[in-house]
């Protein structure tokens, strides 16, 4: 039965579904990378940057979220660092592994880029309380289905 699901063709709500989700994320990169822009980030800069105001990671695991070689991460952190927006610091739990870390001037510039997204703030604000809640469970759904399929 799971072969039948595979192979059979989506239906027209499932295209239609998937061109919207399609476009809502090309809107959300173009609306993200002028956002970048106006803190004179790159694109790449700017989702590292994002993701070290979350967490202290290690070049690798930065490397594998933003889908590229552990080698460009190493340009994208020296040149944060050299701004003074990331720096290294040891693994407090395997001394031999360096995180990359927001600095305070870092996770300023990083919160500035979250607040300054058009696209996330103006289109969920004609949503009501219940939309938006109902439209972040049934994403994650999607999220977490689709992370179990790949396993």
């Amino acid at each position: 039965m799971a072969t039948d699901q595979k192979t059979r063709r989506p239906d027209a709500l499932t295209m239609e579904v998937v061109e919207l989700i399609g476009d809502v994320v090309a809107r959300y990169h173009e609306d993200f990378d002028v956002a970048a822009a106006d803190h004179a980030l790159t694109g790449a800069q700017a989702r590292l940057l994002s993701l070290l105001s979350l967490e202290p990671l290690p070049m690798r695991k930065l490397a594998k979220k933003l889908k590229c070689e552990p080698s460009n991460v190493t340009g994208i952190v020296d040149r944060l660092e050299s701004r003074g927006l990331v720096e290294r610091r040891p693994d407090p739990k395997d001394r031999r592994v360096k995180l990359a870390a927001a600095t305070e001037e870092g996770l300023r510039v990083a919160r500035g880029l979250r607040e300054s997204l058009r696209f996330a703030r103006e289109p969920l604000a004609g949503l009501s309380d219940d939309e938006r809640l109902a439209l972040r469970d049934l994403l994650r759904r999607m999220l977490e289905t689709g992370s179990s399929a790949e396993r």
